[in-house]
């Protein structure tokens, strides 16, 4: 029943409440069983494995779609989105919210929703092996849906195409379990990062 899923934009919630959205990939029993032990179908969303039998609801959400920006307009769904969320929440000027890593070499996800901006991310390179993942922003009122999870996950893939075998994030400090539960391990302790007090995180890619 999960194969109609397969490579589309859904929204999945588990028995225990998590929910998760993203484009899935469902993988049939005979491949979980000789990968994860389990005669199960698979299901993944979002780089999480969720087994057929965990999933308590599913849906198709054709009208989100993922773009790697690259044209202005594009761009400028980007800036909209860190603007509404969280400059004008948190009372930060635009001097302060673009920084000079939002230069030409930085990399920008937007997620829309009928073609409306309503979450974003950005990534530059640290080194020739290190991506920054940063600006991970989603409109308050698309929160709690795994859309910040799908954004870090995108993102996460293109570091990958581009030969980056780690990726690292300045984590607010009361954001650090988010990112634990992706996978991401402290390696520093928390600092005035300016606007918030950050910890820099960083994860195996």
């Amino acid at each position: 029943m999960f194969e109609k899923y397969d490579g589309r934009m859904v929204r999945a919630t588990d028995r225990w409440g998590h929910i998760y959205t993203g484009t899935a990939r469902v993988e049939c029993a005979e491949f979980m069983f000789h990968e994860y032990g389990e005669d199960e179908t698979g299901v993944f969303i979002s780089g999480v494995l969720i087994y057929a039998g965990d999933i308590a609801d599913i849906e198709e959400r054709p009208e989100l779609s993922v773009i790697r920006a690259e044209q202005t307009w594009q761009i400028a769904g980007a800036y909209y989105v860190r603007i509404q969320a969280m400059a004008k929440k948190h009372h930060i000027t635009l001097r302060q919210e673009f920084d000079d890593h939002d230069g030409p070499d930085t990399k920008y996800i937007v997620v829309t929703d009928g073609g409306f901006p309503v979450a974003t991310a950005r990534m530059f390179p640290l080194d020739n092996d290190s991506m920054m993942i940063g600006r991970v922003v989603v409109l308050p009122e698309y929160r709690h849906k795994g859309i910040g999870r799908m954004v870090v996950d995108e993102c996460e893939g293109w570091a990958e195409e581009l030969h980056y075998s780690k990726a690292a994030v300045d984590s607010r400090d009361n954001k650090v379990e988010f990112y634990e539960q992706l996978g991401y391990e402290v390696c520093g302790d928390a600092a005035d990062g300016g606007t918030f007090r950050c910890v820099r995180m960083e994860k195996e890619l």
